[in-house]
């Protein structure tokens, strides 16, 4: 039995989600949530999936859907962030089943400040449910990680209780994940803020828990955005099981894993941290940075190899001035862009068999 026994191929939403992660935990795996910046990057990252036989997460962030929209739409109140998302949400729908996966869609953090592009997004699911019967996204990220706590929650709660009538997903984040990834800066946080007490853990599966189950918790343990040398950043995953132990005995229950937990700051992390983060509970990790730079290398090489054709439309300079070789084939986008999926290809795949998800469909 395998993950397509149990959901369909294509964009999943609601319960179908939650079977998933249910299936996921059981069998101590976990799924890559890759940031999309681009049909490219969806294209790379679902073909990456299709050939290991795994689920995906695709999502996109605030400035990552600004940048599918295109970087001529303003972005005023949110519209090229909004824009972006929505089509980005459609390209995944309307190619995912044909690479016959299934795919999460999901948009990430969501800071206070971009609430409106939250709203905006929202207000396309519930367009999207009523003719469809469920939500364009099958989940959302909402980020108050910096407010107060007290805040973070009760408006988290707002939210998930409009979400919940779509059995639309929602992901929140309860302690600070350091560092700095698309104009979400925690740089000069706090450290004791990077870690996560159980008990905050509780609070916000009391006040989420009676709306619905669709919700999973980004608790910090240590995680930083970013890549950074060995030793700077101190990753503390057995928290995470903590987590769990303190909701199962508070809250009077038998499951081993009452929480969905979510990796954040991926990119960079040992193969031992991300395996006992799995073993804890962990259903998502995001990669952003990592595939960001795998990307530009495929893009990179090409371009050094074949220098001397790309400076002139005719001509390979290292055969001469006078030489006349036609170099279209050198400088079509679709030849260089491709060799940016191929490496990001290979990081996507990395990602899922550090997190055990191969040959799991």
């Amino acid at each position: 039995m395998g993950v397509l026994d149990i959901v369909s191929a294509g964009v999943i939403t609601g319960d179908s989600v939650k079977k998933l992660f249910d299936y996921a935990q059981e069998h101590k795996f976990a799924i890559p949530a890759i940031n999309c910046t681009s049909s490219s990057t969806v294209n790379a990252a679902l073909e990456a999936a299709r050939d290991q036989k795994t689920p995906l997460i695709i999502q996109f962030s605030n400035g990552g859907a600004a940048f599918y929209a295109g970087k001529g739409v303003d972005n005023k109140n949110q519209q090229a962030s909004i824009l972006g998302s929505i089509a980005g949400a459609y390209h995944v729908r309307a190619v995912a089943k044909h690479y016959g996966v299934p795919v999460v869609l999901h948009s990430d953090h969501c800071a206070r400040e971009l609430l409106p592009w939250l709203d905006g997004m929202l207000a396309a699911d519930e367009a999207y449910f009523k003719e469809h019967g469920e939500p364009l996204f099958s989940s959302h990220m909402i980020d108050l990680s910096a407010d107060p706590k007290e805040e973070n929650i009760r408006i988290t709660k707002e939210y998930f209780e409009r979400c919940a009538p779509m059995k639309l997903w929602l992901e929140m984040e309860i302690g600070i994940t350091g560092g700095e990834e698309d104009g979400v800066n925690n740089e000069s946080a706090d450290k004791d803020m990077l870690y996560t007490p159980s008990e905050d853990v509780y609070e916000v599966y009391q006040a989420l828990s009676p709306i619905a189950p669709y919700f999973s918790i980004a608790a910090a343990f240590g995680n930083v955005h970013g890549v950074y040398k060995p030793g700077n950043v101190v990753l503390r995953p057995e928290l995470l099981e903590q987590h769990q132990q303190y909701v199962r005995k508070h809250a009077e229950l038998d499951s081993k894993f009452p929480l969905y937990l979510v990796f954040h700051g991926g990119s960079g992390s040992t193969k031992e941290e991300i395996s006992t983060a799995v073993s804890h509970g962990v259903v998502k990790m995001n990669v952003d940075t990592d595939t960001q730079f795998a990307y530009l290398a495929g893009v990179r090489d090409f371009v050094l190899e074949h220098k001397d054709r790309l400076l002139h439309q005719v001509g390979d300079l290292s055969k001469g001035e006078n030489d006349e070789t036609p170099n279209k084939k050198y400088y079509d986008p679709r030849n260089w862009i491709r060799h940016g999926e191929k490496t990001m290809y290979k990081r996507v795949q990395e990602a899922n068999s550090d997190l055990g998800n191969v040959n799991t469909l």
